[in-house]
């Protein structure tokens, strides 16, 4: 039967490769890529590097697929992200069946964790559900941009006894939670770090850590968010694209 493993390879640096990954990157037969545009040729390459430098048997193959356009312009959000979904999973059924042998083992590599905020399990869910192409899957967990994000800032997730949160930037923007201790930001489009910012709360911010192009900041919000929002419009622009976390955390008294 075929195999296929998501394997999570960490936020960008080679290093962050567990070892569980790195023997499953040499049990692979195929590697399907997601061509996501010129844009992020770059995330492509990564991966290319991460597979030159730990895959000891280079015959494996690589196959790339197109990744469909998403309408950011939807007014309902949830129903546009589904419909963007099942669109890739037309497209990596499709891949996994046309390229993928009987005997063979394929694999998604994940940037960072494949649990945290990727949709690539949910889809690889959707496909075996359908019943259209037959096969085993495994995931292999990886280190998450924000388990590297708070390394580099050399702090802890949490202090003692206090609670995380994990949002997006769209539920920040709608207010942060009264009881909220430290929370972390993913997926913030619209810098809600702004909408939030008040005496006390403290901004732990990084793009593409982990990275060759990483920057951090870090401080009271409201004395460092528009350096944050103007670095990373720059950055933004200067790269094309951008990927960012962040986390707010209340003082202590």
């Amino acid at each position: 039967m075929r195999k296929l493993l998501v394997i999570g390879i960490g936020p960008g640096d080679a290093d962050y490769v567990t070892m569980q990954a790195v023997k499953a990157l040499n049990r692979v037969d195929v590697f399907f890529v997601v061509d996501k545009g010129s844009e992020k040729d770059d995330l492509v390459q990564l991966r290319r590097e991460i597979c030159d430098r730990y895959i000891e048997n280079h015959a494996y193959r690589v196959v790339e697929i197109a990744d469909p356009a998403r309408d950011r312009t939807a007014t309902n959000y949830e129903a546009a992200v589904h419909a963007w979904r099942q669109q890739r999973a037309d497209r990596y059924e499709q891949a996994i069946r046309e390229d993928l042998g009987e005997d063979e083992c394929g694999a998604f590599l994940v940037w960072g964790d494949p649990s945290l905020y990727d949709s690539t399990i949910q889809i690889v869910d959707d496909i075996v559900a359908r019943g259209n192409v037959a096969f085993d899957y495994q995931v292999i967990p990886g280190i998450s941009c924000v388990q590297a994000l708070v390394a580099k800032h050399k702090i802890p997730l949490n202090r003692v006894g206090e609670a995380i949160q994990i949002t997006t930037g769209r539920r920040l923007a709608q207010g942060l939670p009264v009881d909220a201790e430290n929370v972390v930001v993913m997926l913030d489009a619209g810098c809600a770090f702004k909408k939030v910012a008040e005496p006390g709360l403290e901004i732990f911010w990084g793009a593409y850590v982990a990275t060759d192009d990483e920057i951090l900041r870090s401080g009271n919000v409201l004395d460092v968010m528009d350096e944050i929002e103007q670095v990373r419009t720059e950055a933004r622009q200067r790269k094309g694209w951008i990927m960012d976390t962040y986390l707010l955390r209340r003082t202590t008294s």
